[in-house]
């Protein structure tokens, strides 16, 4: 884009810019050493477009750098100074990827008197009018009766995410429980089946003296509590 002594040239109006900049700033922004220092290099974003990187010593900031973007209209032109910001470099400490609140909030964090709001668009739920017969775990005349029907049910992909967490959780086949007991859920007679589409998989258990009462379990879940488990002496 330009000669040597035309880049030379550059170099020097992009460091007079940063240090106007660090000047300007110097109410808001700390340094340890040398405002800006080292020359970086130079991304050449078009012909008519470059941005020039100089080391600073910004205090709590380790390998943040000014980036000095020069335009020029053509090569006989003097550059013009189009914008001065610090930037990390390669090996700055950045903050985590911000994720909204709704997608990190746990059982853990809800609390008496707390709201947890879903977005309209919540891809696990649908509106009441929309659900297909086979989707919803009520019979549609149930629903609607007396026109008290839920403004949204849940989806297909509502109910995949809850059987994955059930069928991997607490209460799952792969429990230490479940591995260790006599026989499944699904022929103890404490087992409650589930309504809807899930019956066939889920279940709650109802033995009062079992780690799982009250819990929605799966139906090759177990425990030593089961109905028919029998002690022979």
């Amino acid at each position: 884009m330009t000669s040597t002594s035309n880049g030379l040239r550059e170099i020097d109006i992009a460091r007079e810019a940063a240090l106007l900049e660090a000047e300007s700033s110097v109410g808001n922004l700390r340094f340890d050493g040398e405002k800006v220092g080292a020359h970086l290099g130079i991304d050449n974003e078009s012909q008519e477009y470059e941005t020039h990187f100089f080391a600073t010593s910004l205090t709590g900031y380790p390998d943040w750098r000014w980036a000095v973007t020069l335009a020029r209209i053509d090569g006989e032109s003097a550059p013009t100074v189009c914008d001065v910001v610090l930037l990390p470099g390669p090996d700055a400490l950045l903050p985590p990827k911000w994720i909204p609140y709704t997608e990190r909030v746990r059982p853990e964090d809800v609390t008496p008197g707390t709201l947890v709001p879903t977005n309209p668009d919540d891809e696990r739920l649908v509106p009441g009018y929309a659900a297909l017969p086979s989707d919803e775990e009520l019979d549609p005349a149930q629903l609607w009766e007396l026109g008290l029907g839920r403004v949204r049910v849940l989806s297909p992909i509502g109910r995949d995410l809850a059987s994955d967490r059930w069928i991997n959780g607490e209460y799952g086949p792969d429990s230490e429980f479940a591995k260790n007991a006599p026989k499944a859920c699904a022929s103890c007679a404490f087992f409650l089946p589930i309504a809807g589409s899930l019956r066939s998989g889920f279940g709650v258990c109802a033995n009062g003296v079992s780690p799982a009462d009250g819990h929605v379990v799966a139906v090759n879940y177990g425990c030593g509590a089961h109905s028919e488990a029998l002690v022979l002496g």
